[in-house]
């Protein structure tokens, strides 16, 4: 491919787009396998075989600027967000698309290293991603990429998870420090120097999530990654769904110095900062300190602590803390997006 840049014709489904796809992106995705073979045998959809009676299937779009940031990019953050969204629900990953929405204009170079991080993580992951969708809209229309992603996981047989099975005295379960993603797209995003130290959590979990149903089965009674509104999204989500209170300890919380910093400077709470590699768990009261321990054995989780306790709903589902100097402050799901573009 000669262009240097994506120009509106690498989308209309003539020559430009085959040649997008045999030397940019099939090459970036298909591994050893020969982009005009692989041409050859695509199709709108993929057939998938040998697959389990239970599926779960999710989707997920992502408009993180910039594009790149340190500790990933699009294209790493896009394949483990939908892996994560499938550990989380119990399941293992097995099939991912992957669709692109290209601004003409986009560099190309961009491009491959973007493709490049997708087909690294989805390898690491172990899942395969087995048909995509490419588009070019005009200069201007959107900034770069955007990429959407479906994903299928068959379901260990192990998962029972749900709100009905969150019962007084189990314990949360956090895998590891707060805010690191989304402090660090926005210190690069913002140009301060803190952005050279602070690098995003993106990973995949799905080795944290089978490790505890493998380890805890059904002691094991609910997961979710806090992204997007973070921790506080979350436990408010878990409190509202179970319909019972929550208490968490500040000092129990894993903390990245760094991050600390960086959400001081920006005037942000690290319980509402979205995080792309991490795992709360609710365990039941005897299992907390084991699922802690069983987290900890790997190295995206070494930190992982037991930070609070399910309670009898009072006055209605509540979410509180008891802060370093021992106050109680009430957490509240975030209003709104404090920190847009980041995943």
């Amino acid at each position: 491919m000669n262009e240097p840049v994506i120009q509106l014709a690498h989308g209309g489904g003539g020559q430009m787009s085959a040649e997008l796809l045999a030397e940019v992106i099939l090459p970036a995705l298909g591994g050893e396998v020969p982009a005009r073979e692989l041409m050859r045998g695509l199709t709108d959809s993929a057939v998938l075989e040998h697959v389990g009676s239970r599926i779960a299937f999710t989707t997920d779009s992502y408009v993180v600027q910039p594009l790149e940031f340190p500790g990933g990019d699009i294209g790493k953050l896009a394949i483990c967000g939908t892996v994560n969204d499938l550990a989380v629900a119990g399941a293992a990953p097995r099939a991912l698309s992957l669709a692109l929405v290209l601004a003409e204009g986009l560099a190309v170079d961009v491009l491959r290293r973007v493709l490049r991080s997708a087909a690294d993580a989805a390898r690491e992951a172990s899942v395969s991603i087995v048909t995509g969708d490419t588009k070019v809209v005009e200069r201007g229309a959107l900034d770069g990429m955007v990429i959407n992603t479906a994903g299928l996981g068959e379901m260990l047989p192990q998962a029972r998870l749900g709100f009905e099975r969150i019962g007084e005295g189990d314990r949360i379960v956090l895998s590891g420090p707060l805010g690191e993603h989304g402090l660090a797209v926005m210190c690069r995003r913002e140009g301060l120097g803190l952005a050279s130290e602070l690098q995003s959590d993106c990973a995949a979990i799905h080795v944290l999530t089978g490790a505890l149903l493998a380890e805890l089965g059904a002691d094991v009674h609910f997961m979710r990654d806090p992204t997007r509104g973070g921790l506080a999204a979350i436990l408010a989500e878990i409190a509202q769904g179970a319909r019972r209170d929550i208490e968490i300890d500040q000092r129990s919380i894993p903390t990245n110095p760094t991050a600390v910093a960086a959400a001081e400077i920006l005037g942000l709470d690290l319980l509402t900062v979205a995080n792309e590699g991490k795992l709360v768990a609710v365990v039941s009261a005897d299992s907390a300190d084991r699922a802690a321990q069983v987290l900890a054995k790997h190295g995206i989780a070494s930190q992982a602590a037991v930070i609070g306790t399910v309670a009898a709903a009072r006055d209605g589902p509540l979410v509180e803390m008891v802060t370093h100097v021992g106050g109680r402050r009430v957490v509240q799901m975030p209003y709104g997006e404090e920190l847009p573009r980041i995943c």
